[in-house]
Formats: C-alpha cells, sequence, structure tokens
C-alpha cells in the first residue's frame, strides 16, 4: 500500500487507534506506540469543544501529549460551529496538536435524544456549518471526521455527509459501517466503506468496524479500496495488534498468516503488559491508587481466553495498588500459551432497535435549527 496521508503527516502504515473515552489516554497510547515501533496515527480521547474553550480542568489533562507523539491528534466532538470554531483556533494558537478529528459518530442515547452524535449529519446544513468553522479556524492543520452510516436503515446519511466534508475542505474521512441503530451490535457492513470510497475519491477514506487482528485489516482493505483502517475495540486487552499490523501492512506475510509472526503471547508476557499499563496511569495521574483504580475496567479484556478463574478475576478487578496487582498475578499459571479463540469481540456489543432523537428531528434534513448545548457531553462512541 501507499503510505496514508492526512494533510502535511504521512502515516505508514495506515493504521490509526480510535479514539475511546477512558480507554485511549496517554499512556494506553504510549503502549500501542511501543508495540508499533511509533508507527501509525494515534488520536486521543474525545474532547468537547465546551470543555476545552473553558478550560475545564480534566480536558487540559487530557490534551497533554508525551513528547514523543507526533504527529499530535486531538478528536473534538461539538454541536455548535461558534464553539468548535472556538475550540479549533484555541488548538492552532496554542499549539496543542498537528491534527484535529470530528467525532460525528456516538450513538449513545443521552446524545443522540439532543440531537448530537451519530444524529447531527442528518442535518446537512449544521454539519457544514460545523466543518466550515473548523476548516476555517484550522489554518494549515489537517481536518478529518468520524461517522457512522446514519442513523438507521431509513436514514442512511454518510454519502451525503462524505460529499458535504469534501466541500468544505476535510482531509479524510472514517467510516464505522454500523448505523446508529445498530449501535455495536450486529455485523459492520464493509460495502458501505466501499462505497464511500467511491463517492469520495479525492480524499482518503479510512475503514471502521469489527477489525480484531492483521488480517481483518488487510481484508477490509483488500475488499472496499479504503485508504486505511482506524481500530477502536479491536485493540483492547490488546495493545499488542499494533505491532501485528505493522508486520502485516509493510508485507511480511499475505495476509494469511504464512511468512508473518503475530504476536501469542504467554499469560506471563500479558501480565507484564497489564503491569506496564498501570504503571504508566499511575504516573499519568500522579497516583498510585488512582492508576490501579483506572486500570481495572482492562483486567477482563487483557485475561479474555486465559484460565483465571471468576474468583480471581473478581480480585484482580478490585485492586488498589501496584504490589497487590503484582501479587496476585504471580499466583497465576503464567507459563499459558495464548488461548486459540482468544481473539474477537472485545468491549460493547449491543445493539438497539431505535434511536432516541428530539420531537420532530426527522421532519426535515435541511432545518438550520441548531442543537442545545446539553447534547454536548463527555461520552464515547463511534
Amino acid at each position: 500500500m501507499t503510505q496514508l496521508e492526512i494533510g502535511p503527516h504521512s502515516v505508514q502504515p495506515p493504521v490509526v487507534l480510535a479514539p475511546m473515552a477512558g480507554i485511549t489516554n496517554a499512556p494506553f497510547r504510549t503502549l500501542c506506540r511501543e508495540f508499533s515501533g511509533g508507527k501509525g496515527l494515534f488520536v486521543s480521547e474525545m474532547i468537547t469543544t465546551r470543555a476545552l474553550v473553558e478550560r475545564d480542568a480534566k480536558t487540559m489533562r487530557l490534551i497533554h501529549f508525551d513528547g514523543s507523539e507526533r504527529p499530535r491528534s486531538i478528536q473534538l466532538y461539538g454541536v455548535d460551529p461558534a464553539t468548535v470554531g472556538k475550540a479549533v483556533r484555541m488548538i492552532v494558537d496554542e499549539d496543542l496538536a498537528d491534527h484535529i478529528d470530528l467525532n460525528f459518530g456516538c450513538p449513545v442515547p443521552k446524545v443522540t435524544r439532543k440531537g448530537g452524535g451519530s444524529a447531527l449529519p442528518y442535518k446537512r446544513h449544521l454539519l457544514r456549518s460545523i466543518l466550515r468553522e473548523a476548516v476555517t479556524g484550522a489554518g494549515g492543520l489537517p481536518v478529518t471526521m468520524k461517522m457512522r452510516k446514519g442513523i438507521d436503515d431509513d436514514h442512511i446519511t454518510y454519502l451525503d455527509a462524505g460529499r458535504i466534508a469534501v466541500d468544505e475542505g476535510v482531509t479524510a474521512i472514517a467510516l464505522h459501517g454500523r448505523t446508529a441503530a445498530q449501535h455495536y451490535g450486529g455485523t459492520a457492513d464493509w460495502e458501505s466503506i466501499a462505497r464511500l470510497k467511491e463517492t469520495v475519491p479525492e480524499i482518503p477514506v479510512l475503514g471502521n468496524g469489527d477489525i480484531w487482528s492483521a488480517d481483518d485489516a488487510l481484508r477490509m482493505v483488500r475488499e472496499t479500496g479504503c485508504d486505511g483502517v482506524v481500530v477502536g475495540r479491536g485493540c483492547l486487552g490488546r495493545p499488542w495488534l499494533f505491532g501485528d499490523l505493522v508486520a502485516a501492512f509493510e508485507g511480511e506475510g499475505a495476509g494469511d498468516g504464512t511468512g508473518v509472526t503475530y504476536a501469542a503471547p504467554t499469560l506471563g508476557e500479558v501480565s507484564r503488559v497489564m503491569l506496564r499499563h498501570a504503571e504508566l496511569l499511575a504516573r499519568w495521574l500522579d497516583s498510585e491508587e488512582r492508576g490501579v483504580i483506572d486500570f481495572r475496567k482492562h483486567v477482563a479484556w487483557y485475561t479474555k481466553g486465559f484460565s483465571v478463574g471468576s474468583e480471581m478475576r473478581k480480585r484482580l478487578a478490585v485492586t488498589s495498588s501496584l504490589t497487590e496487582l503484582s501479587a496476585l498475578m504471580s499466583e497465576l499459571d503464567l507459563d499459558q500459551p495464548w488461548p486459540a479463540g482468544a481473539d474477537g469481540p472485545r468491549g460493547r456489543t449491543s445493539g438497539r432497535n431505535r434511536v432516541v432523537l428530539p420531537d420532530g428531528w426527522l421532519d426535515d434534513p435541511y432545518d438550520r435549527s441548531a442543537v442545545g448545548a446539553e447534547a454536548e457531553l463527555d461520552t464515547s462512541g463511534g
């Protein structure tokens, strides 16, 4: 593959870490970069534009990048064109990042019921206004966007949104091949990624959805013609997946597992990664207890497939110190090999039958009504 160009930034291999709230903080990005040898693009947690403009303390911590992170990539979520514009100009004026991604993919009901997230692209004029403010304010920084197919199968928006993005100067588009109604259930529609690439050949299109292994990523590129991949839930408890992706895309294998060595760590090797992850979180949060507590949510992902036992999983999930975490893991059979079937879906897998929307939201896709500030909640999704 040719390398992925995001404005002036060359991304090789064409692999992007998807922003996930509470997950893709600086420590997790560090782990993923270490396994990839620094190759790829690693995006921050989603940042709300209102919180950034107001200099919320938590938000200012989240936008801190390690000195080795280049390019520095921030994902913004906003619903008001003026506020989005202010946030983008703040990033430029204060040299806070090298690349800005905009999130229009969140399917969470408390966001869509206010007209935000994956509901917003249905309002074509509002989407255009937000993109125009962002691109204008960004100056020389590339602006990209991430979105879903639409609200549901009867209200598909991604092709119109893609053309609007091209018109407004967006540099690249990532598409999650699900509707908001699907949430994270079912199977991602990779054919929609191929259709978007055909519709907007002028700019790179990245595919997202159901990439659980490096071979999945190669298959997505072959089947859709997309210019790169965005990996989200597939790397939960698997930061070494980025090493696999580098090996696959750099031609060390044909995508069928032959001639390429993918990571298959023993439980002992996994335990060392777990401890490093917890240590990085403790350092980042300036508190060992807070760091280990924050790490708890990762335990089930890291240990999936291994013979750990429900009681031990519970004990690991309530640790509050690095010493305690290390001592518990030393009780495990650390020689266990990588379990067959350990790859596959992780994180949220639920679907929804109905998307909660504001009253009358679907009446007019060209309605210029603004979305209230209450739609800009600090939540994840895409």
